[in-house]
């Protein structure tokens, strides 16, 4: 008796060897990083190129190999476009063995990917992208939305503004998912601190001209208007407000402003906006230390995008070696259980809804004669903690978790 049921559990042990053989290591030999992002566009500063350059970084400083096996990056442009990006994500997962996509930077084809992504067990991570579905109803148990969502948008301007006396809004909004739920927040938090919104119109993505748009801005006599949108369409809406002569009538506030931005603008056009970002370059000496490197490669300051996809991929790198395998599951278990310390984040951690809460920072950009070198363009004025900052766990959609 005791014969046949030790029998019966070295044959299940033996039958239970090659699928541990098959989860343990490198599945195919290389681990490949596909950074998927707008190459051309109307994002492609803010992310683009330098997405793909702090991939490459990423690799590089891991040493080149995880696991002994190469680390690959490759990079593709979705133009902006989801049936774009899910096709490309489509090839790679089956025809190039990508084992994961970084940035994707814009909500609609950040939505379009992921579930193919799940569907193929491959993982997703977001630094672009901020639309609070992707950790809402939408997430998935592959996907890390990293570096900010318009939630923390919403509550650190939206809040900073009504706080200075902003009590009236009026929004100009990109018409698709992220803008329509940027302008949501932020209208539930002008409305919770005691403001009002006087209305809001869309304009189709991208736009080069806004002159119909400020118009009825202006003629709503909101002491705020709200740009709930980003990129060179945030650029070309300032330009043009102080074209218009919308301001000092009536005040701006940025919902999604970066570093380049402010760059192309000029300290003389975006002096006194206020914004949130969750990096800045000049906020301490490990920020500064990266940053010279991303500037000597790339020749400009990176946004909190690159920062974002930089921390993200060297994350996941970290979490294939604890793990022993490029496996999906075990190493999104693993990117769980660690948390993040680097010059990017400290302490933060990634939720059971796939968001990383971590601290964001409220700024104001200089005035010309404030700023005393290149790129010295903020002043932080508050940090803004985790449990501040993102969507409490209690309040989320997501299916996955749990009430």
């Amino acid at each position: 008796m005791n014969r046949i049921h030790l029998s019966k559990l070295s044959l299940a042990l033996l039958a239970a060897l090659p699928l541990a053989g098959q989860a343990a290591g490198v599945s195919d030999g290389v681990v490949k990083v596909g950074v998927l992002t707008d190459m051309t566009g109307a994002y492609s500063d803010l992310a683009g190129p330098g997405s793909v350059a702090a991939a490459q970084m990423a690799a590089e400083d891991f040493g080149g190999k995880v696991l002994g096996k190469p680390i690959v990056v490759i990079s593709a442009d979705h133009q902006n476009k989801p049936d774009v990006a899910s096709n490309v994500a489509r090839r790679w997962f089956d025809e190039e063995q990508v084992d994961v996509v970084a940035d994707l930077v814009s909500s609609s084809t950040a939505l379009a990917v992921m579930p193919v992504a799940a569907a193929k067990k491959r993982i997703t991570l977001l630094s672009g992208p901020g639309s609070d579905p992707i950790t809402g109803d939408r997430c998935t148990p592959y996907n890390v939305h990293y570096t900010y969502d318009t939630y923390s948008m919403a509550h650190g301007t939206g809040s900073a503004v009504v706080q200075q006396g902003g009590k009236s809004w009026f929004f100009i909004t990109a018409d698709y998912v992220f803008g329509r739920t940027l302008e949501e927040d932020t209208a539930s938090v002008v409305r919770a601190a005691g403001g009002k919104v006087l209305g809001a119109v869309r304009a189709p993505f991208p736009t080069a001209d806004f002159s119909s748009y400020l118009l009825q801005a202006q003629s709503s006599g909101a002491q705020i208007v709200g740009l709930a949108n980003a990129g060179a369409d945030t650029v070309n809406s300032i330009k043009q407000a102080h074209e218009f002569g919308l301001t000092p009538k009536q005040s701006l506030a940025g919902l999604l402003v970066f570093i380049s931005d402010i760059h192309s603008l000029g300290l003389e056009a975006a002096q006194g906006l206020y914004l949130t970002t969750a990096f800045y370059w000049d906020r301490d000496d490990e920020s500064r230390k990266w940053s010279q490197r991303f500037y000597a490669r790339t020749k400009k300051m990176p946004t909190m995008v690159h920062a974002g996809v930089y921390s993200e991929v060297m994350h996941y790198l970290q979490a294939v070696k604890a793990a022993g395998t490029d496996d999906a599951d075990a190493v999104m278990k693993k990117m769980r259980e660690t948390p993040v310390n680097d010059f990017f984040a400290k302490n933060a951690r990634i939720g059971p809804d796939g968001l990383l809460r971590h601290d964001m920072y409220l700024a104001r950009v200089k005035a010309p004669k404030d700023s005393k070198k290149p790129w010295d363009y903020y002043q932080i004025l508050k940090t803004i903690p985790p449990d501040q900052a993102f969507p409490p766990l209690s309040a989320s959609k997501c299916p996955l978790v749990k009430k």
